[in-house]
């Protein structure tokens, strides 16, 4: 069983790939340089890498060359490959998987790493760890339980089908780890010196919120079995520094001081590339950039308001001002790169004169101070900020802008982490809050919307900061299916489905599809990606000057 082949780059990711790939061309002869220190600098600091954790994506960057995974996603064609598993079957009804592991493999303290670790990391992820506070993985649905059945052979069961697992045993959030770190509480798993797995890089020290040094494991022998690049890591060392200003990065990167940035502005792309430098822009295939509702607050509950502010809202203005071609404009609540993904562009078109219909229709008129009133209340709607978002303020600021034209006033907070994080979780003091989230599997639809995951609507049964009286049985039923789906075909379905219903209710008002855009000196070459643009210094390396 493995992912059907699909050709899911959009066109602007290929062209900056491409155009990354162009630059490595002349040196396409070189023997790759074995050695040396990369210097690449992050723009946010990680948090916890208890993997599940590690959709954050400082997280995952550093994930990424510390442990390794059951199976490989392969980033261009999707297919899910073999790398700690060798093989692996499916039952028809997708309720029992069995995977062979590798011989050989070690975790970097020298545990093995078999059939019980296998288990063990899956038992936790699937099931969590109410005493250690280690949440459940919100890519592993229906899990039951595991069974050692020999030192390399291990058995998956769910409670129900569970289509999904295969991919999400490729993903960041199913880093393989020893059994030391899984022993540990939740929050202990923010010091990267205690995540122990059996990565191409080893953690060699670090400045807690500045810094991380990575060296490579020397006696690592077990890559993905397809990865152009075998053995141990070419670079001897990885420092991450972190550097929330983009003009310091951007510095750095131009003047020599470092090798390769995450998160470059779209404005300083094309200044970037006329110096030589490369851009990489790798699609993250999941939930679009959006603005999304929670109906639980009364401003928004009327789907007429949320309708109005889906056709006030110009989506191919603010990709046209803030973006570069990197960032498509949006044409469903799923990027263009995503499996299952339908061409819903006619659903999301603007229509300021539509918009103004709607909110009379529902009674709320403009007042003396342009800002529409009813019953004696002003339609002003509150929204937080998103940091790790690409200009993401920016974003809801030019929102705001559109959303006055027709009468309704958006604030855009920034607020500190903690206010922040507290208040958007409760609806009646953050109605409207940006989202995105990327996974290169159907069940991403899942993760966003099901009140047991993310829960962005925040729907009643999730995690929030107020009793919820919100809930659309219809929208869980089609998440809960899309999980529980063995045929491909019946699954994808169900994926167009939710797109259409999502829309449809005005839950949701997608703005543009995400990457991960990365800037990187001429002379760095092997630079990859996971599936959904989380880098990987696996095979790269550093041509002479």
């Amino acid at each position: 069983m493995s992912t059907t082949r699909r050709n899911l780059l959009a066109a602007p990711a290929i062209l900056s790939v491409l155009g990354a790939m162009c630059a490595r061309d002349a040196f396409a002869q070189a023997a790759p340089v074995r050695g040396g220190t990369l210097i690449y600098l992050e723009q946010q600091t990680y948090t916890n890498l208890y993997p599940p954790a590690g959709g954050f994506y400082p997280n995952g960057g550093v994930l990424n060359q510390i442990t390794d995974k059951l199976t490989y996603q392969n980033p261009q064609t999707l297919e899910i490959e073999p790398w700690i598993a060798e093989s692996w079957t499916v039952s028809a009804d997708a309720t029992e998987y069995v995977f062979r592991i590798r011989p050989g493999v070690t975790f970097s303290d020298g545990t093995p790493l078999n059939a019980e670790a296998v288990a063990r990391n899956f038992d936790t992820f699937g099931l969590g760890n109410r005493e250690l506070r280690h949440p459940v993985s919100e890519v592993i649905t229906n899990y039951l339980r595991s069974e050692v059945i020999d030192p390399l052979t291990v058995r998956f069961h769910f409670r129900a089908p569970s289509p999904g697992f295969l991919q999400g045993t490729s993903v960041i959030g199913s880093g393989l780890v020893s059994l030391r770190t899984l022993a540990l509480p939740f929050d202990q798993l923010g010091d990267a010196t205690k995540i122990i797995g059996s990565g191409p890089f080893v953690v060699a020290r670090q400045v807690l919120g500045r810094e991380l040094v990575l060296n490579a494991r020397q006696d690592y022998a077990w890559g993905p079995k397809q990865h152009p690049h075998q053995g141990r890591a070419l670079l001897d060392t990885i420092r991450i520094i972190v550097s929330g200003e983009d003009s310091v990065r951007i510095g750095a990167l131009l003047s020599g001081q470092a090798h390769v940035i995450r998160q470059i502005q779209a404005y300083d792309e094309g200044r970037v590339q006329s110096r030589g430098f490369q851009i990489f822009a790798p699609s993250t295939r999941g939930v679009n950039n959006s603005v999304v509702f929670r109906p639980d607050n009364p401003l928004v509950a009327d789907i007429r308001v949320r309708q109005a502010l889906r056709y006030a809202t110009n989506a191919q203005e603010i990709v046209d001002t803030l973006f570069s071609p990197n960032y498509p404009r949006a044409t469903s609540i799923i990027a263009s790169t995503a499996q299952g993904h339908v061409n819903l562009a006619d659903r999301l078109t603007y229509d300021p004169r539509q918009a103004v219909r709607l909110l009379e229709e529902a009674g709320w008129t403009l007042g003396p101070q342009g800002v529409r009133q009813k019953d004696g209340r002003e339609l002003v709607l509150t929204a937080y900020e998103s940091p790790p978002q690409p200009r993401n303020k920016d974003t809801l600021q030019l929102v705001a802008q559109q959303w006055a034209r027709v009468g309704v006033r958006l604030n855009v907070l920034a607020g500190d982490a903690g206010s922040r994080v507290v208040d958007s979780l409760d609806p009646a003091k953050t109605p409207v809050a940006p989202a995105m989230v990327g996974r290169a599997d159907p069940d991403v639809i899942r993760s966003q919307y099901h009140p047991l995951t993310r829960n962005a609507l925040l729907q009643t049964g999730g995690v929030s900061q107020r009793v919820q009286s919100f809930n659309d049985a219809r929208l869980n039923g089609l998440l809960d299916a899309i999980a529980s789906e063995p045929d491909r075909a019946k699954r994808l379905a169900l994926v167009g489905d939710v797109q259409r219903y999502v829309l449809d209710q005005a839950y949701v008002i997608p703005i543009f599809e995400e990457p991960q855009v990365f800037a990187a000196a001429p002379r760095l070459r092997g630079f990859g990606f996971e599936a959904v643009g989380r880098p990987s210094f696996y095979g790269a390396w550093l041509a002479a000057r």
